[in-house]
């Protein structure tokens, strides 16, 4: 999802309720590297260790110039938000690096540290989906006050969290990024099988989203299969005792309104004198 970045604006410190929602810069403080352990509430899944590691060399070139967050947990320190940054200043063999102390609640650290992510654009469409989700139900949020939150649209918020909705499948591929947000809404109008199967057809072919949304469209006006007529145990018995009385395979095809057709089938000449002989 293309968006730029955005300040927290009121809603961060609506949800804090606190209009000094983040440090102003003050209470920058040297901490040693191995004092920092990773937030609790970090929506983060994965990280690409790609950009990890040009992070890395960043920050070993012109230091850290950003402070991570942290507050006070036992005789350390628990990321609020920052973790790439703190792990790529591992990767650097940094022994201390800058950060904002704050003393918050387990609820503030989640808002905060979902927020911050969310913003920062470093998690997948789906990583911010879930982080959304949590975010809401933490709270106790409509999709709107989530939206001012996090300075999306309500209708961007509605979109992602529809992303939750698709089968584990596809949300894979999609995490994989061997799909885009785009073809994971148009594989939403399917369900179950019919969706995982067009989703792995879409990836393998690598489809654009119309291509995609083309064969959605194909998938739903396609006529849908009218199920089999349950059999009527009377003509079944009927279709099995004149198979018994002439000796051959009988098949009646029958309709509603009283018509059908009274098949009988045989191998050969002599076996088809056999059953007539028994007819008569």
């Amino acid at each position: 999802m293309a968006s730029k970045k955005r300040g927290l604006g009121r809603g961060l410190a609506a949800l804090l309720g606190d209009s000094d929602g983040l440090d102003n810069g003050q209470n920058v403080r040297e901490l040693p590297i191995e004092q920092i352990r990773p937030g609790r509430y970090q929506p983060r899944t994965q990280m690409d260790p790609a950009r990890l590691a040009e992070l890395a060399a960043s920050i070993k070139a012109q230091g850290l110039v950003q402070p991570v967050v942290v507050r006070v947990v036992g005789d350390g320190y628990e990321l609020i938000a920052g973790e790439r940054r703190w792990r790529a200043a591992q990767q650097a063999s940094l022994r201390q690096i800058p950060a904002i102390v704050r003393d918050v609640p387990d609820q503030a650290v989640v808002a905060m540290a979902l927020i911050e992510n969310i913003q920062r654009e470093d998690l997948s469409a789906l990583e911010e989906a879930m982080a959304l989700k949590r975010l809401i139900e933490e709270f106790d949020l409509t999709h709107q006050a989530a939206a001012e939150a996090v300075g999306r649209s309500r209708a961007a918020v509605s979109n992602l969290l529809r992303l939750l909705e698709l089968e584990a499948a596809v949300r894979d591929l999609v995490e994989h990024k061997q799909l885009e947000m785009g073809h994971a809404r148009a594989l939403l109008a399917l369900s179950g099988h019919a969706q995982v199967a067009l989703a792995r057809e879409a990836a393998e072919k690598q489809w654009s989203v119309r291509e995609t949304e083309a064969a959605v469209r194909r998938a739903l006006s396609a006529p849908k299969a009218q199920p089999a007529a349950r059999p009527d145990p009377n003509i079944d018995q009927l279709q099995r005792d004149l198979s018994e009385r002439l000796a051959a395979s009988v098949a009646i095809q029958h309709k509603r309104g009283g018509k059908g057709q009274l098949v009988i089938r045989y191998g050969s000449l002599d076996e088809l004198d056999g059953i007539l002989a028994r007819i008569r």
